[in-house]
């Protein structure tokens, strides 16, 4: 299974067996202090899409997790994601994953993209708003693959990561509705669903090529 592999390559980065445990065990991050609580009134949410009253429910493939999003290209991209954390990190249960809410009290201004439906938090308790990432943050390896999922979505997805306040948990469109980059990303996203041994499940985030991809992009 890929988190086995995951696992594997822990230990290769020299992270040791403890270390690889802690990021097993380790509960939820406790969050440093964040912008303080506000109600976002804005008909679009701060990507510029269009807040929704609903949006549709998805289940993970692989997991029993499902996670309500804007339909067709967004959720098609948000899913890889998601999917690709499940396969490659840890697999996803129930309570892991935030997507759409209709609750418009936010910490960030970016925190709005959950209301459109096109940002997902994997984890939120465990990498919450403001979290001290340095003692509580993604491993070393678990960053490997977010960047190697960003390289894959070129520019068309924005992580928590590399915002303020940092939120390691959030992954975001970064494209507005009608950029023809997002249909491109989403029409490759499901040709590798549909080629036997390509797409999410399939890759090595590690292998020498994809990290000199990544080092490029980033």
């Amino acid at each position: 299974m890929t988190t086995s592999l995951t696992r594997r390559r822990v230990l290769g980065l020299g992270l040791g067996t403890g270390a690889a445990l802690a990021v097993a065990t380790a509960g939820p991050a406790q969050a440093a202090p964040a912008a303080d609580a506000r109600v976002w009134t804005k008909r679009e949410s701060a990507n510029g899409w269009p807040i929704l009253d609903q949006a549709g429910k998805f289940r993970v493939e692989g997991t029993n997790v499902e996670v309500s999003l804007a339909e067709g290209d967004v959720a098609t991209v948000l899913l890889y994601v998601a999917r690709r954390f499940a396969y490659e990190i840890d697999i996803l249960m129930p309570g892991d994953l935030q997507g759409h809410t209709t609750e418009r009290e936010i910490g960030s201004a970016f925190e709005s993209n959950y209301l459109s439906g096109t940002a997902i938090a994997i984890r939120p308790l465990h990498y919450p708003l403001g979290a001290d990432v340095k003692n509580t943050g993604m491993s070393e390896a678990e960053q490997i693959v977010v960047t190697d999922i960003l390289a894959d979505c070129e520019g068309i997805l924005a992580w928590g990561g590399h915002l303020q306040p940092v939120k390691q948990s959030h992954f975001q469109l970064a494209v507005g509705p009608g950029d023809s980059r997002l249909k491109n990303l989403a029409d490759r996203i499901r040709g590798w669903n549909d080629t036997p041994g390509r797409g999410a499940g399939t890759i090595d985030a590690f292998a020498p090529v994809r990290r000199r991809r990544s080092a490029r992009f980033l």
